[in-house]
């Protein structure tokens, strides 16, 4: 067996292929180098330029031309406030055509939010490359964020289309007792909103503070076509012809002169909408019901020849108002002859029925009171006015009567004017004066009725032709006449006036109608605890003057006997004091020049 020469390991020798890859190496590794130090100064320089730009806005940034840029966020926002929002309250002129007028930004609802409008902007620090050129070589004009208030916008864009243009008229139709009265549309001019917002934010930086604007055309939401579509549709077909409801065999006709002012065209976008005034067609059915004895009429008593007598109740028609509006509606655009429908009717029965008020047993007259009063017409209208309000009245058994209830509010609506009334110890005008006089004798009635006093005030003075410590008076909201009726029957409250005149005193009287369950006498105390007047001077204009008299206390008694009997049954006892009436001289005030 034969073996190889094993040499020792020796240099190995260069060749062509591993002298190149040596090469390559090394070349490598330069590059590598030169690659390395390249991105230190990059990177430094791209973290220098992030930290320097910090919270900056990008150099060339403004806002309604005033220059934000290279600013932080905090001095940004404090230069916007200084030269833009606080200017906001700064009047702008603007003109058109050579007409001008003034608007504040403020007070037309514009606002800037300036944080908003900076974080717009761009404030934010950023990594990104392409940011941190931004922030050097760029930079916009940036438009702000606004807040406006519509409303407010509205109203001041209103008020400048008045004075510099001519705002729209819409059209439309109305009814009444003519028949249908119509309003023609017409075209306005007036400011583009767009453009005057606009306008007013570029003028808020200036110093000039005046802009000029254009009118355009403005077309009204309800133009003439939408008119005349409404009178072809609704208007003229309603006030053609009578419509008819039928009540279960009453016939309810409504003619167009009479329903006229409950029909409505009413503006809903771009087109008039008919309507109705359900309340005003309600009134005008229970009127046309009540006129062909269709609704319901309580039982009463009257006092026919002089004697208590019951009206029988009388039974009505009770309907649905929902139902005679669209039922009405409905009706009131068809053709002549198409115009009548029925409408679902129940019988309405009266609150009293004739049972009730027969049950009241009123028969006879129970008490009766008369008084006198001297000649002044605002006694005649007002002592006449609340003895018609009271005549007729019925208190149920248990029930409360109520002067001011029943003649309510002294208005000049309710039939009353101005008359002396006592106010203080003065004799003032004031509305209602003389309504005492029927209070007095509605207390003496009630008094000798043998019903329960609940609450009488006396006057303050003494009143000469009243009965002393037997009278009362009234003042609305203050001073009430009130009874109950503590009897097992009803009582019928009638009363009669005669007016005053120049030569002859007036005189009203109040009975009480009923089954009489009481006699009543009555005795007076001598007058005694007097107290002296003083003398008043009254310079406001509205003074009577008066004589003084004293005051003095007094007292009542009331007696109740069964009817027929002299025996007492019970005893009531009413106290007054009437204060001094203080001798009053009235003056003109005087003028201070």
């Amino acid at each position: 067996m034969s073996t190889q020469d094993q040499s020792p390991p020796g240099p190995i020798e260069d060749t062509a292929e591993t002298s190149a890859v040596k090469r390559e190496r090394s070349g490598f590794g330069a590059v590598l180098v030169v690659v390395v130090m390249l991105a230190l100064l990059v990177g430094g320089g791209w973290a220098a330029a992030y930290f320097f730009a910090e919270d900056r806005l990008p150099s060339g940034t403004t806002v309604a031309g005033v220059g934000i840029g290279n600013l932080t966020v905090d001095a940004a926002e404090q230069r916007l406030r200084e030269r833009l929002e606080n200017r906001l309250d700064e009047a702008v002129q603007v003109e058109v055509g050579g007409n001008t007028a003034r608007v504040v930004p403020a007070r037309a609802g514009l606002s800037i939010d300036v944080e908003a409008t900076v974080a717009r902007a761009g404030a934010e620090r950023s990594w990104d490359p392409r940011d941190l050129w931004n922030h050097y070589t760029g930079g916009d004009e940036v438009a702000p964020v606004l807040d406006l208030d519509e409303a407010a916008f509205d109203t001041a864009l209103e008020r400048l289309d008045t004075a510099l243009g001519a705002p729209a008229r819409d059209g439309a139709v109305a009814f009444g007792k003519d028949g249908v009265q119509v309003t023609d549309a017409a075209v306005g001019q007036g400011l583009d909103p767009d453009e005057l917002r606009d306008a007013l934010v570029e003028a808020i930086p200036s110093d000039e503070r005046k802009v000029e604007l254009a009118l355009h055309e403005v077309v009204p939401d309800i133009d003439q076509a939408d008119v005349q579509q409404a009178l072809t549709s609704f208007a003229n077909p309603a006030m053609a012809a009578p419509v008819t409801l039928v009540f279960g065999e009453s016939p309810v006709v409504l003619r167009p002169q009479q329903y006229a002012a409950a029909l409505r065209l009413e503006p809903q976008g771009d087109a008039l909408v008919p309507g109705l005034d359900e309340k005003a067609l309600q009134q005008l059915v229970a009127a046309g019901i009540a006129d062909d004895a269709s609704a319901p009429v309580d039982a009463t008593v009257r006092i026919v020849g002089g004697k208590p007598q019951v009206v029988p109740a009388r039974p009505g028609v009770a309907f649905d108002p929902a139902e005679v509006s669209r039922v009405f509606l409905d009706l009131v655009t068809k053709p002549e002859g198409q115009r009548r429908a029925p409408i679902t009717a129940t019988v309405a029965e009266p609150e009293i029925s004739t049972a009730d008020a027969q049950a009241w047993q009123i028969k006879e007259r129970v008490s009766t009171f008369t008084t006198h009063f001297p000649y002044a017409e605002y006694r005649n209208t007002n002592i006449g006015r609340a003895a018609e309000l009271v005549n007729g009245t019925v208190v149920e058994p248990g029930e409360t009567f109520s002067l001011n209830g029943v003649v309510g509010e002294r208005t000049r609506e309710n039939g009353f004017t101005e008359g002396w009334t006592i106010q203080e110890g003065i004799f003032r005008a004031d509305l209602g004066g003389g309504v005492s006089q029927l209070a007095t004798t509605t207390f003496n009635a009630m008094f000798f009725a043998g019903l329960k006093d609940v609450e009488h005030k006396a006057h303050s003075l003494y009143i000469s032709r009243y009965p002393v410590g037997r009278e009362a008076t009234v003042a609305w909201g203050a001073l009430d006449l009130r009874f109950q009726n503590d009897t097992p029957y009803g009582v019928l409250v009638t009363t009669g006036f005669t007016p005053s005149t120049p030569g002859r005193q007036g005189s009203v009287t109040v009975s009480m109608w009923s089954t009489k369950v009481w006699d009543i006498t009555t005795r007076t105390s001598d007058r005694y605890a007097f107290t002296d007047f003083k003398t008043r001077t009254v310079t406001d204009g509205n003074c009577e003057p008066t004589e003084g008299a004293r005051g003095f206390s007094v007292d009542v008694w009331r007696y109740f006997s069964k009817p027929g009997s002299d025996t007492v049954e019970k005893t009531e006892k009413f106290h007054t004091v009437y204060r001094p009436q203080d001798h009053v001289i009235c003056k003109t005030p005087k003028v201070v020049r």
